[in-house]
C-alpha cells in the first residue's frame, strides 16, 4: 500500500504518466490530492478523472496547496514549452520528478528557472503491469526525504535503482528503457521461426509468448543468474546446444545485442543535445 498523503501534480497523462497514476491510485493514493495537467488527456484518463474526482487543468493559482511532488511525464520535445509555466511551483519542499528521456538535470533546472530539487527517472513500459524497473538520479538539492518519496511512488510499479552518475542514464536507456522491445522482437522472431518449421501461426505465437513469459518469471523468482539458468537447460550435444551454437556464435546474438544497444545509447546522447 502506497504511503503518500501529500498533494501531487502530474503533468502529462500519456502511456507512462497514465500507467504511473493508475498504479498509484490502485495502491491507495487519495484522488483528491491529485492535480492533473494535460490539455488533451487520453479517453481513459478523462474517464478516470470523472470517476475518481481528480482535479484537471486547474490554473496554477487555483492550486491552493503547495504540492510535495510534481511529476513531469510529457514528451521531451515539448519540455521547453511546458516547464517555464511551472516555475511558480518551484518552492522549498517541492520535488520535481521527470520521466522524460534525454532531458538532463541541468536542462530541467534551467527550464524551471533554477533552484528546483529534481530527480530524473527512466522507467520502462512493464511498469504498466507492475513489473517495471526505474533508474533514477537526483541533483544536489534532493534530500533523503525526497529520495524516500521517489522510492515509494516508483516502487508501486516495480523496482527502483539509484545511479552513481547521470552519465549512466544513456546506457540505462539502451538496456532497460528500450529493452522490452528487444524481448518483444525475440518473441516475434521465435514465432516466425516456428511457423517456418511447420507450426500453425496461433500455436507458434502461443508457444513463443508463454516461453518468453515463463523464462522471465524464472529470472525474477529464482536465485540463479541468466548464464546459470541457460546452462541448466542446455544438455551437451542436445537440441538446445545445437541452437545456442548458432545464436551465440561469433556473429550471433551477443554481437547483435551489443551493436543494437550501442546504437540506442548513441541515439539517446544525440536526443539529449537537441
Amino acid at each position: 500500500m502506497l504511503r503518500f498523503d501529500d498533494p501531487l501534480v502530474l503533468v502529462g497523462a500519456g502511456k507512462m504518466g497514465g500507467a504511473l497514476l493508475t498504479g498509484w491510485l490502485d495502491q491507495g493514493l487519495e484522488p483528491s490530492n491529485v492535480f492533473l495537467r494535460d490539455p488533451t488527456p487520453p479517453a481513459e484518463m478523462a474517464q478516470l478523472v470523472a470517476e475518481k474526482g481528480l482535479r484537471l487543468n486547474l490554473p496554477l493559482e487555483e492550486i491552493q496547496v503547495s504540492p510535495r511532488i510534481v511529476v513531469l511525464a510529457v514528451k521531451p520535445q515539448i519540455m521547453d514549452a511546458v516547464l517555464p509555466d511551472l516555475r511558480p511551483l518551484v518552492r522549498p519542499g517541492t520535488l520535481f520528478l521527470s520521466i522524460a528521456a534525454g532531458v538532463d538535470l541541468e536542462r530541467l533546472d534551467e527550464l524551471l528557472g533554477g533552484g528546483a530539487a529534481i530527480i530524473r527517472a527512466m522507467p520502462n513500459t512493464p511498469s504498466s503491469v507492475g513489473k517495471g524497473i526505474t533508474a533514477v538520479i537526483g541533483n544536489d538539492l534532493v534530500t533523503d526525504a525526497d529520495k524516500a518519496i521517489c522510492d515509494s511512488l516508483l516502487g508501486t510499479v516495480g523496482d527502483v535503482v539509484w545511479l552513481a552518475a547521470e552519465t549512466q542514464m544513456d546506457a540505462v536507456t539502451a538496456l532497460s528503457g528500450s529493452g522490452p522491445a528487444y524481448v518483444f522482437a525475440l518473441a516475434e522472431t521465435m514465432t516466425a521461426a516456428g511457423e517456418a518449421l511447420g507450426l500453425e501461426p496461433d500455436l507458434a505465437a502461443q508457444l513463443a509468448r508463454m516461453t518468453v513469459a515463463g523464462a522471465g518469471a524464472m529470472l525474477e523468482t529464482l536465485p540463479d543468474d541468466a548464464a546459470t539458468l541457460r546452462q541448466n537447460v542446455t544438455s551437451p550435444g542436445g537440441t538446445t546446444a545445437a541452437a545456442l551454437d548458432v545464436l551465440l556464435g561469433p556473429d550471433g546474438l551477443a554481437q547483435l545485442m551489443r551493436s543494437g544497444m550501442t546504437a540506442a545509447r548513441d541515439r539517446s546522447r544525440e536526443l539529449s543535445k537537441q
